[in-house]
């Protein structure tokens, strides 16, 4: 019986520690704009995200056709000539959290997050710093960083090359909920 009983103790230690975290309506933003030429930029506003908080690792998944743009063309453009968007539907990140501390976080805590970002089938390793904060139990992460089309096969044609900026900002705007 007592046996049994540290058994279920240590299993029920290791579920508390090993929380996951996730979201389905996390907000990656882009932005590719150059000044004097009309904006370009985007918002996803259902990204996958998994968070397990005893490891710091981290994945997430976003279609690449849920990209919202103001102007209707602009998002045409976008799937069919740059994105590829039927033949790569989708973009994912698996990294981790460096030296992550769920127990660190209270008001706003920053953090390494290394991995590596998928785009058209093409890997590029990324590396930025996500800072994390808590709402009620919930976890936000803030992050941004920069890409290159040509890092991903993205061809830009010469006609708008001059009204595309040659790297991207890619803003996160996540809320992480426990999973239960």
């Amino acid at each position: 019986m007592k046996k049994s009983l540290f058994i279920i103790l240590i299993f029920l230690s290791q579920s508390i520690v090993s929380q996951k975290y996730f979201t389905r309506t996390g907000a990656t933003h882009f932005k590719a704009s150059v000044e004097a030429f009309e904006t370009v930029e985007a918002t996803n506003n259902s990204t996958s995200v998994v968070l397990k908080s005893d490891t710091g690792d981290i994945a997430a998944l976003l279609l690449i056709k849920a990209f919202r743009f103001k102007v209707a063309l602009m998002q045409e453009h976008f799937n069919e000539n740059y994105m590829d968007s039927d033949k790569h539907p989708k973009a994912t990140f698996k990294g981790k959290i460096e030296d992550f501390n769920l127990e660190e976080i209270n008001s706003k805590k920053k953090y390494l997050i290394k991995g590596v970002l998928n785009i058209r089938g093409v890997e590029k390793s990324i590396e930025t710093t996500g800072t994390f904060s808590k709402i009620n139990s919930n976890l936000k992460l803030n992050a941004s960083f920069s890409v290159k089309p040509q890092d991903f096969n993205i061809k830009i044609p010469s006609i708008v090359r001059k009204k595309i900026a040659k790297s991207i900002t890619i803003s996160l705007d996540y809320e992480l909920s426990k999973k239960k």
